[in-house]
């Protein structure tokens, strides 16, 4: 019954998660949002002391069940082997724990989170881990999918479906998630919870606090046949049946150790009197060993989570039937432009886990995983594709950690995040001699307005004048200028967000 409620919850928890990413119609993050939220890594950069003390509670009562139910990445760990178990069954043995690359692979991750090496965070952190596969992997066959349904549809008259543009975003981030699953998918099939129990920095958090838990998985000695059923299904290799000792850092409580004993003699279950947390009489040395060292382990995981909180399918564009349109090139901007609600270019850069959760849902196609060596993979605004419409506040929405704060539309259209600058041998009415004017049509705030190339003669000419003041820097004149490859008018970000 452990198993199947286990497995129940995980496999719902984890398709939800994973249509978060793969929405088209972006309605889901209004009711399944949350599920984002309670991830360990990004609470705890939100300072969500409520869901953080809500999952070190789950952890005391029932051990890692986080691993096993809410983490999309264990989750996924579990399938693979799932599917490699109907080929290969009872292939687990016990291994030790292997403490120098469990808490090597930690200290870098803190170091890396204290000193701002948000590239290591990212690519450790298993929430942001898995984003990656979901965003980049998983979404555009989505997509594709849904495109096909739409063209069915449109063949039927219907409009259930709608064709959405299928597009590369990143070609570092694309080798990089297909790396991981790769990586993973290889520890998953082999070894089980392997990546899990050796590498996840959070797995190694959350395994201080599971040496204590009050729920156990327990081997009742007298019972006990030493058949070996219970290690070689144990996909985190934390069962000896020989000693009946198990090592509750790494069991992530599965239940398929019960599952598969047929004499009764494992159960998840508070101590029974007079034996210790393994089932057995007596008192197991090794536990009695380690118990200062689980001690010490168990405060210095709080100090240090503590501490820590502190390609494509393209649509060939034509106009008006008759030529292509060239695609526009992204400028070299000084300073990267960061979404509004994310106050400033540090405070994104702190609290981003680069989960690709906002790229997936921004429905302009304006933000873009960066390819910067400090910013690497954190998303980053570009506007070849469409502009940020300043009644789509999605992003903010969405996001996790804090690192893009909700915002109304009424604040959007008075933040500025960066301002448009006019590059003069760009500009069609110099270039072509002909009257433009889309900038100054498009712009929300009214920023630009044309005004005569020659002062002197009204009738010449007019081009783009900026008035920084009142643009917000939403790059719907850098989107809609006619010039290609290179706007006319590009915006360039800002450090800290201003308020027009």
């Amino acid at each position: 019954m452990l198993r199947k409620i286990r497995t129940t919850l995980a496999l719902v928890v984890f398709v939800l998660i994973t249509l978060l990413f793969l929405d088209v119609t972006g309605t889901l993050h209004k009711y399944f949002g949350w599920l984002a939220s309670i991830q360990f890594w990004p609470a705890l950069l939100a300072l969500h002391v409520g869901v953080v003390a809500m999952l070190v509670v789950l952890t005391l009562v029932f051990g890692r069940i986080y691993c096993s139910v809410i983490c999309p990445l264990g989750v996924m760990q579990d399938i693979i082997s799932r599917l490699h178990g109907i080929r290969k069954k009872n292939r687990f043995t016990y291994s030790k724990e292997k403490r120098w690359l469990r808490y090597g692979v930690l200290v870098v991750f803190i170091a890396s989170a204290l000193a701002g090496v948000n590239a290591v965070v990212s690519l450790l952190a298993p929430y942001s881990s898995y984003g990656r596969i979901a965003s980049s992997l998983m979404k555009p066959v989505y997509e594709a999918g849904n495109n096909v349904l739409a063209a069915i549809a449109e063949h039927f008259n219907s409009y259930a479906f709608y064709s959405v543009d299928v597009w590369m975003k990143s070609l570092p981030m694309l080798v990089v998630a297909s790396v991981t699953l790769v990586v993973i998918a290889v520890l998953a099939w082999r070894g089980g919870r392997t990546y899990c129990n050796t590498v996840c920095p959070v797995g190694t958090i959350l395994s201080f606090l599971a040496r204590f838990s009050w729920l156990k998985v327990r081997i009742d000695g007298s019972k006990c046949v030493n058949c070996g059923l219970c290690t070689k299904n144990c996909k985190a290799s934390a069962i000896d049946f020989k000693n009946h000792k198990i090592d509750y850092s790494r069991c992530v409580v599965c239940g398929d150790c019960i599952g598969k004993c047929n004499k009764g003699a494992i159960s998840f279950s508070h101590a029974f009197p007079g034996k210790d947390d393994a089932g057995t009489v007596g008192h197991d040395s090794t536990t009695k060993g380690t118990e200062g060292v689980g001690r010490r382990s168990f405060l210095l995981g709080l100090a240090v989570a503590s501490t820590a909180a502190a390609l494509a399918q393209e649509k060939k564009k034509v106009d008006g039937g008759l030529a292509a349109i060239e695609d526009k090139v992204a400028p070299k901007r000084l300073t990267p432009i960061t979404p509004p609600g994310s106050l400033s270019a540090q405070h994104f850069a702190q609290h981003c886990t680069a989960c690709q959760l906002c790229v997936s849902t921004c429905p302009n196609g304006v933000l873009r995983p960066s390819s910067g060596l400090s910013s690497f993979m954190q998303p980053t605004m570009s506007y070849e594709r469409g502009y940020c419409r300043p009644e789509c506040t999605k992003c903010g929405e969405v996001c996790p950690t804090g690192a893009i704060k909700p915002i109304t539309r009424a604040d959007k259209s008075a933040t500025q995040i960066g301002h448009a600058v006019w590059i003069k041998k760009n500009c069609v009415p110099l270039t072509d001699g002909v009257e433009c004017g889309n900038c100054a049509r498009h712009c929300p705030t009214g920023a630009i307005t044309m005004v005569p190339v020659n002062p002197n003669d009204e009738r010449s000419l007019k081009i783009p004048a900026v008035n920084e003041a009142r643009c917000i820097g939403c790059g719907a004149c850098e989107n809609l200028c006619p010039a290609r490859p290179f706007s006319a008018i590009y915006v360039e970000g800002h450090e800290v967000h201003r308020e027009v």
